[in-house]
């Protein structure tokens, strides 16, 4: 672990990960007088490489989970490649996690989700668990094909998610990877929106403007506050992140994802951490995510989340094939007017996650040229 000086801090949080969502999570640590440690594979991730705390170590074992625990207050998290096992091993032990075990495995399994929130009767789309060709052939023959086939387990930004138009894929798919899929019917699908909430252990609530999030390549690549949706809708929506978080005990930050239908909402998945989808807040809300999942995980009072300007626009900056890295055209980024740059120290490759750009203004429009324009500089026509 590396040795900082002696400071008076106001608690002692531990991240289980050290990518882009623990790098902004230290920076919000920083302004709190936080001292956030890290479970981190390597002194180069990127929430180390920001002045972060850390314990070399693996998600995967749960003796470095134990060290990560003993030298903290609560532990968080931010990413889901955890084992639901060990966390639960862990919570018997005696060690606070934020979310718990039973909550955080909402965000994990996407079957067990789908189960729980059918039970609390939430709006979901139609789905099954599959394991054979003659469960895939069920399912078709009461939704019809194409089937959309989901890893209940592991994916993220369009892994573990695959389009089958026949039969025939089914198969490949069957040939090629394990099951048990989840499967859904292909949803007719007008906008995909998100919500951030959060809660504290003592039940306070905080909902951030709904968004709407722009996905290209089962990729979030734009995420614009506030939806442009009726006021009623909006509502709804909020209303249903804040019931699930009630339902499951959250505690932090949960991004609550949701489908506008013909038919009405119906939630997608959950992310019981900061999410891409809340990176706006930082420039463009009262309180950051990052900032509140901190006050939430430690029991202090939770943020004020209105926006600070009429439109806040967040585009993704993302890797393609040039070896440069974005930091290298950062002059022509900010040379856009009201460009926020978020960079994440990250290694440059095709589809990954790079940084991320905001603006905030009066007209959603030219805030979302702005942003667009940002990003396009720092990925250099590569994207």
């Amino acid at each position: 672990m590396t040795d900082n000086p002696t400071q008076t801090i106001s608690g002692r949080v531990g991240m289980v990960g050290a990518g882009q969502l623990a790098r902004m999570t230290q920076q919000a640590a920083v302004a709190l007088g936080v001292e956030l440690t890290v479970l981190a594979e390597s002194a180069e991730d990127p929430a180390v490489l920001a002045g972060a705390r850390f314990r070399q170590g693996s998600p995967a074992n749960i003796e470095d989970l134990r060290q990560l625990a003993s030298l903290v207050d609560v532990v968080t998290f931010d990413h889901e490649q955890v084992d639901p096992e060990l966390l639960k091993e862990l919570e018997a032990e005696g060690v606070k996690l934020a979310p718990g075990a039973a909550a955080k495995l909402h965000a994990q399994d996407k079957l067990h989700a789908r189960r729980a929130l059918a039970s609390h009767g939430f709006p979901i789309p139609g789905f099954a668990e599959a394991s054979t060709i003659g469960e895939f052939d069920q399912f078709a023959a009461e939704q019809g094909w194409p089937v959309v086939a989901k890893a209940p387990r592991g994916g993220y930004d369009g892994r573990g998610v695959w389009m089958l138009e026949d039969r025939g894929q089914a198969e490949e798919l069957l040939d090629s990877a394990s099951g048990p899929f989840l499967l859904e019917a292909m949803l007719d699908i007008e906008m995909e929106i998100a919500v951030m909430v959060a809660r504290s252990a003592v039940g306070e609530l905080a909902v951030y403007p709904v968004v709407e999030t722009v996905q290209r390549e089962a990729m979030c690549r734009e995420v614009k506050a506030p939806a442009a949706i009726d006021k009623g809708l909006a509502e709804e929506a909020a209303g249903i992140a804040t019931e699930i978080a009630g339902r499951i005990g959250l505690v932090g930050v949960m991004a609550v994802e949701l489908f506008i239908t013909p038919g009405g909402l119906l939630v997608n998945e959950l992310a019981l951490r900061p999410h891409n989808s809340g990176h706006y807040s930082i420039e463009g809300c009262v309180t950051s995510q990052f900032e509140q999942h901190l006050r939430a995980v430690l029991d202090l009072p939770l943020g004020e989340t209105s926006l600070t300007a009429p439109s806040v626009v967040t585009v993704n900056v993302v890797g393609g094939d040039s070896e440069d890295g974005p930091e290298s055209r950062l002059a022509d980024a900010l040379a856009v007017p009201g460009a926020h740059v978020h960079l994440y120290a990250k290694q440059t490759r095709p589809g990954r996650k790079l940084g991320h750009v905001t603006v905030c203004g009066q007209d959603a429009d030219a805030t979302a040229k702005a942003a667009r324009s940002a990003a396009s500089a720092l990925e250099g026509g590569f994207s």
